[in-house]
């Protein structure tokens, strides 16, 4: 029967629909906050836990009911991964997990080790003999998966060579995790240690068990999943294919956990099995939602976990000991990374991502305090630790963003010189992105000598390689836009991103070569604007020719006559200009600027319906001619 609570005057409230209530809450206030703040979503989580947990206004108590049921998150999650990578690309992986993942464990544990061991030895009573160092230096080795994959995933990096090399590492940390929970039984107190080796006394038969449960789930991934998922996708009801969808995670975790493997690894290994399986694309629209709540109730449970009575207690050794092992770890990960060559930009935060503690840890350091490798005080020390150095990650990955990644933006990109040689040609293109790729290329194509400009030196290479004539050159700099020669062209093609770049040289332009006529390229509509405030009147918008095309291709895929679809697009794309040059004069007055484009957008909607009427009436009169004749 549910615990009944008494909350402002409701009797007889269940406690799971309080404690969904105060998760809720505390998620929906603390992460559009974060946002707003620039920390992202993870702060916004651990703070919203830190709230309400047991240091906070203690509205939620059972902090290890929620974090057990909250890791079935990272489990949906390491799914769902598994369901991006076909077996071939995992094979493909395999020196990355087995060799980079073993030399990051190796070298990790071995620094970790030595730092506790000499910290002992320097504060005695904290980590006293050589089993405490060790299982610590095993337990701080491993990093967030959780935390991890979800940066990884909001940046796009999990394609890339750093996300690859990143997410190696976390994997065979998964698979490190199992001989480490086996290691610690033997390395408590004898009792314990003889009551284990009782338990199992044939590790043979628990050999063959671990065997035949993933032989099992490699089998019936490969024979029976795809059938299965047929059949069930044959009743037509949605709600019972994603109840297969989570029986079929929640059932291969369960016989994971019977042989004392990582539920984790069983979900990642059943999303491979099913990588190439037609129905992958569902599976992941079904289990999406269900991952993303779970994981931030996950980070919600990391922070009500945070026990700040041990860091009162000893604030200068929890601060060492977090510091040291962050320490400890980024060096040999920063070392890892140089070694797998990754790009100079990955670096740092790849090195972050790894270098932090892991939610795995919690698990091994509470068996190990129950095997009594060391007492429930070094437990909740350690643990507080962890906990700590996944809230302060997301803090440091900001900093990363904001102070570090900006002086490197440009390392180990090639260096240019700028445009040296006075050019002298009618035409002059600032920007060698999409867009002004198009004009240069139609430009020579007529056979019209262009200059181009353009500062990204990756760019810059590309094209050279392609056989362009392309210029190292900031374009909103007068020296530099007089040597490519806009003193004596006819034409200068605004082609740069950025919006405010953009507008720099157009006043520069205006200011120093009156005699250039300006053709720009807007990005939206308060681009088109400031362009035109500027009288720069042959203004394109790069988007909106584009979308009237698709525009027309739906209305003919709608039954529409492709006559009939031209002449409608032609009329939206002369009422979209006029009403574009009426919204000019105000689009500075919000009030204003809505009551125009109201209007215009009644007026375009009364035309089209009288047209739509026109030509339902021309139809009927020859529909009506058409027996008679």
């Amino acid at each position: 029967m549910a615990t009944l609570r008494y909350v402002n005057g409701m009797e007889h409230t269940p406690t799971w629909l309080i404690n969904s209530f105060i998760y809720l809450s505390a998620a929906v206030i603390a992460v559009p906050l974060c946002r707003m703040l620039g920390l992202g979503a993870i702060i916004g989580y651990l703070g919203a836990g830190i709230a309400i947990g047991p240091w906070g206004l203690g509205l939620v108590t059972n902090v290890e009911d929620i974090l057990h049921f909250a890791e079935f998150g990272v489990v949906l999650m390491l799914f769902l991964v598994g369901l991006e990578l076909e077996p071939r690309r995992l094979w493909s992986l395999r020196r990355a997990i087995f060799g980079w993942g073993s030399a990051q464990m190796a070298a990790c544990t071995a620094l970790i080790f030595v730092a506790c061991y000499a910290l002992g030895a320097w504060i005695p009573g904290t980590f006293g003999g050589w089993k405490t160092p060790l299982v610590a230096a095993l337990g701080l080795a491993l990093s967030s998966t959780a935390i991890a994959l979800q940066v990884m995933g909001e940046r796009n990096m999990l394609g890339t060579s750093s996300g690859q090399a990143c997410f190696s590492i976390l994997l065979f940390q998964d698979v490190a995790a199992i001989p480490i929970l086996a290691l610690l039984p033997l390395l408590g107190s004898a009792a314990l240690a003889d009551a284990a080796a009782a338990d199992t006394a044939a590790p043979w038969l628990q050999v063959i068990k671990i065997v035949a449960i993933i032989g099992g789930i490699v089998l019936g991934g490969r024979l029976l999943l795809r059938p299965l998922f047929r059949w069930i996708a044959g009743s037509r009801t949605p709600e019972i294919f994603t109840a297969a969808s989570l029986l079929l995670v929640v059932g291969i975790s369960a016989l994971m956990q019977v042989v004392g493997l990582s539920m984790a690894l069983g979900a990642f290994l059943a999303g491979v099995l099913l990588a190439e399986s037609e129905y992958r694309r569902e599976l992941e629209t079904d289990i999406e939602p269900f991952k993303g709540l779970l994981l931030g109730l996950f980070f919600i449970a990391v922070g009500m976990s945070i026990d700040f009575g041990v860091l009162w207690r000893s604030p200068g050794l929890m601060a060492l000991l977090v510091l040291g092992f962050l320490v400890s770890k980024a060096l040999v990960i920063y070392w890892l990374a140089r070694m797998i060559g990754l790009p100079y930009q990955d670096r740092a935060v790849f090195t972050l991502l790894l270098a932090q503690g892991g939610e795995f840890a919690f698990v091994v350091f509470q068996a190990a305090a129950g095997a009594r490798v060391f007492p429930a005080e070094t437990a909740s020390l350690l643990i507080g630790a962890v906990a700590v150095s996944m809230l302060l990650s997301p803090l440091l990955l900001v900093m990363i963003d904001k102070l570090l990644l900006p002086r490197y933006a440009n390392c180990g990109v090639p260096v240019l010189e700028e445009i040296t040689e006075q050019q002298e040609a009618p035409v002059v293109i600032a920007g060698f992105g999409r867009y002004g790729q198009i004009v240069a290329r139609l430009m020579l194509a007529q056979g019209v000598p262009c200059t181009v400009l353009d500062h990204d030196a990756e760019m810059i290479e590309a094209a050279r390689s392609f056989g362009y004539r392309v210029f190292y050159g900031d374009a909103s700099r007068l020296d530099l836009l007089r040597t490519a020669g806009a003193a004596k062209a006819k034409v200068l093609v605004v082609a740069v991103d950025d919006k405010t770049q953009s507008l720099a040289i157009v006043d520069l332009a205006r200011q120093h070569f009156p005699q250039l006529q300006l053709v720009a390229r807007a990005r939206d509509v308060t681009h088109w604007h400031e362009l035109r405030d500027r009288g720069v009147m042959l203004v394109q918008r790069e988007l909106f020719e584009s979308s009237l095309r698709s525009a027309r291709s739906v209305l003919e895929v709608l039954g529409h006559s492709a006559p009939e679809a031209a002449q409608t697009v032609r009329r939206f794309r002369e009422h979209n200009l006029q009403l574009f040059e009426k919204m000019h004069p105000h689009y500075k007055d919000r009030n204003k600027l809505i009551a125009v484009v109201k209007q215009g957008r009644a007026q375009l909607e009364e035309q089209m319906a009288q047209e739509r009427n026109q030509r339902a009436l021309h139809a009927q009169a020859e529909s009506q001619q058409g027996p008679s004749a």
